[in-house]
């Protein structure tokens, strides 16, 4: 597999690039703006939206693998290419269980995984004796369609709930039939694991991380993050359990809460490279985009482990609505040592979009207090990029 068909030119594509020149694989991307950032490092690129299942057709064409650096797509039109030959990794089939949350919740549930508790709203006659099993605060999410916090929404009571569902923006926005609601964890940490399976089905996984999220955004990842040896084994052994179930080819990024008593959930998955996986850039031997290309491409997978003691990333989102390339900032943050900057070239700024990341290198003499100091540098970093 020389040619790789990407569906999606947002940053997730765009950092396949060193990799693909790596491996000696072109990208073909298909996305609907010249502004996107994998446009500048695709070999071709099909203009078109990433659910315009005629374009993949025109994709294909031009490739011999296509894969995807989103879900937004439209499995239904695309299943017409597959039963035309055309190659899917991760297959349309993995796919399918994953793009509603509520049937991902489902499928989760009934492979055994731990989850959170959940019902979905379509289903429900009686919403008020319904939710009391789940008590509140609830969390209402978007089936389709969100990410970085879009279409996530913390529910205090059930007048809230009620105003949530009737306002015309959201159901403007997100169908409101297609809503899930779940039990709110009260977790002590959030985790994530990034896994990876070949053709031939071998696994994979990364070092577990830590995320930290504000308002359901991403902030911070550092690695590895500070957990027991058996919860680490429960977590591979859950992404085992997943990638071969759905039989995978690619990675995949699964989120997941520890709670206060020591328990671990399933919170989301991610049928693609993710946000908790960027700091493999700089501090693995082999990136997950190098993993996700080599999966795909039917290559032997590389070495998932780190090459320092640890790191920390931290996004550097949009606090305003500007065209600046924040130059002054990003050198200010370059400046710390052992500091990798990440600045994905978008056009346009708006409050909480994702601009670029930094990650930082931790070595063995700040491993004693490594939460601490990595914690330490996300703030110095953040004090830099936002304003005061």
């Amino acid at each position: 597999m020389k040619r790789v068909g990407v569906i999606g030119g947002g940053q997730l594509a765009w950092m396949m690039a060193d990799a693909a020149q790596k491996l000696g694989v072109e990208l073909v991307v298909q996305t609907p703006s010249e502004h996107d950032p994998a446009v500048s490092i695709g070999e071709e690129i099909v203009f078109a939206p990433v659910d315009d299942a005629s374009a993949t057709e025109i994709l294909a064409k031009k490739c011999d693998v296509i894969t995807f650096e989103n879900e937004f797509v439209n499995l239904q039109a695309l299943s017409f290419l597959a039963q035309q030959g055309v190659c899917f990794r991760p297959r349309l089939e993995a796919l399918a269980p994953l793009l509603d949350k509520y049937h991902q919740r489902c499928y989760l549930r009934d492979l055994g995984l731990p989850v959170p508790q959940f019902l979905a709203l379509d289903e429900v006659e009686n919403l008020k004796s319904k939710i009391e099993y789940l008590g509140f605060p609830v969390v209402l999410k978007s089936r389709r369609h969100g990410y970085d916090g879009q279409g996530t929404f913390i529910i205090q009571d059930f007048a809230t709930l009620e105003q949530k569902l009737s306002d015309e923006s959201t159901t403007k926005t997100f169908n409101q039939s297609l809503f899930l609601l779940e039990e709110f964890v009260p977790f002590e940490r959030e985790l994530a694991i990034i896994a990876a399976r070949s053709v031939e089905g071998e696994i994979v996984t990364y070092p577990v991380v830590e995320t930290q999220q504000e308002q359901q955004v991403c902030r911070r990842v550092i690695a590895p993050a500070e957990i027991t040896p058996n919860q680490v084994a429960e977590i591979q052994a859950i992404a085992h359990t997943l990638l071969n179930s759905l039989e995978v080819v690619g990675i995949f990024g699964i989120e997941l809460f520890l709670s206060a008593d020591g328990k671990v959930l399933v919170n989301e998955i991610a049928p693609r490279t993710h946000n908790s996986g960027h700091f493999s850039l700089d501090a693995c031997e082999t990136s997950q985009f190098e993993q996700h290309l080599r999966a795909v491409c039917g290559l032997p997978l590389g070495n998932p482990a780190l090459q320092c003691a640890g790191a920390v990333m931290v996004n550097l989102l949009g606090y305003e609505n500007s065209h600046s390339d924040y130059q002054s900032q990003r050198q200010q943050i370059a400046a710390i040592p052992q500091a990798h900057v990440h600045w994905y070239g978008k056009t346009e700024s708006r409050p909480g979009r994702k601009l670029g990341h930094i990650t930082v290198l931790l070595d063995n003499q700040n491993r004693e207090s490594a939460g601490a100091y990595a914690n330490n540098i996300a703030r110095t970093i953040e004090s830099i990029w936002y304003p005061r």
